[in-house]
């Protein structure tokens, strides 16, 4: 038994990339990718334990190795893919946790490596997401831009998991408004006059709130403005205030909030972070929009004119 740093690494995706290239292409270009993440990690000193169909699980001596490799591999394949067709692009989404780990026939186990897959699952596309323990052990002289995102719950843990993102881009956006810039500006030129309505709308359940209704809470509770019943919703996932004239959603969840705008493809995803809603679009609660049965609750913001 040894502690060590654990990385999963998963490229998320794939199901579009074998509809349209089929089972072998797809297989194909699968593979060289995570070999390239393996390759990777291992110039960073790690020890690939092995490969996950689409995905990849890896230890580390240390931290701030996994840290590195890990930042390298999103800078690099963010920049690969940006220009990739929709169908074809993968993104990388990362989880890691340092703790006992045990290293047995070609496989690892531990608390460690279980929080990492959750991790994993839990950070959106383009993230990283790692335990307070990866954090604590990193030197003071190793230079990492990070944001602590709060206690999660984890799957199969009874206690609950500081999680931290780490920021491996050059330029961190605003914590309060994190939606990409091209983004900000196209949807700045359609809203002049500030909407005063925002409209939420769940399978068969609508509801428009005002302003001065403001704050509104989505979630399970049955407090909640909008409740959403669904095992992946948190009892208070998100609440939508009013600041500055525009409409802000806050997620509070345990499992994160995904947004995503009327006028593209852009995904935004949210761990206890706010985004500010400058047109129509739609919500997911709990998981990301790839699952095709996640709760996504729709939005529509209306100026008085509306009503």
């Amino acid at each position: 038994m040894a502690e060590l740093t654990v990385v999963f690494a998963d490229l998320t995706g794939s199901t579009g990339v074998f509809e349209k290239l089929g089972n072998v292409k797809a297989a194909q270009a699968i593979t060289r990718l995570t070999q390239w993440i393996g390759q990777v990690c291992e110039m960073h000193s790690g020890h690939v334990v092995k490969y996950l169909g689409d995905g990849v699980l890896i230890l580390f001596k240390e931290s701030r190795d996994a840290v590195a490799a890990a930042s390298e591999l999103q800078k690099i394949h963010y920049d690969r893919i940006r220009h990739w067709p929709l169908p074809l692009k993968m993104r990388l989404q990362i989880g890691m946790a340092r703790g006992d780990v045990v290293e047995q026939d070609g496989d690892c186990y531990g608390d460690a490596v279980n929080v990492a897959s959750r991790l994993s699952d839990l950070s959106g596309s383009d993230q990283i997401l790692v335990s307070e323990s990866v954090i604590q052990q990193l030197p003071d002289t190793f230079a990492v831009r990070s944001r602590c995102l709060g206690p999660m719950v984890i799957r199969g843990r009874t206690e609950s998991c500081v999680v931290h993102r780490v920021e491996w881009q050059d330029e961190v956006l605003s914590e309060v408004f994190t939606m990409p810039a091209g983004l900000m500006s196209s949807t700045l030129d359609k809203h002049d006059v500030n909407p005063v309505f925002i409209e939420l709308s769940w399978l068969d359940l609508n509801a428009r709130f005002t302003a001065a209704e403001l704050p509104v809470y989505l979630g399970r509770d049955a407090d909640a403005q909008f409740i959403v019943q669904d095992p992946r919703v948190s009892r208070r996932h998100a609440m939508i205030e009013r600041r500055a004239g525009k409409f802000y959603l806050k997620d509070i969840s345990s499992y994160g909030t995904w947004v995503r705008f009327s006028n593209g493809e852009s995904i935004i995803p949210l761990r206890r972070q706010d985004c500010v809603l400058l047109q129509n679009g739609e919500m997911a609660l709990g998981a990301s929009f790839e699952d095709f049965t996640v709760p996504t609750v729709a939005f529509k913001l209306q100026e008085a004119s509306d009503r």
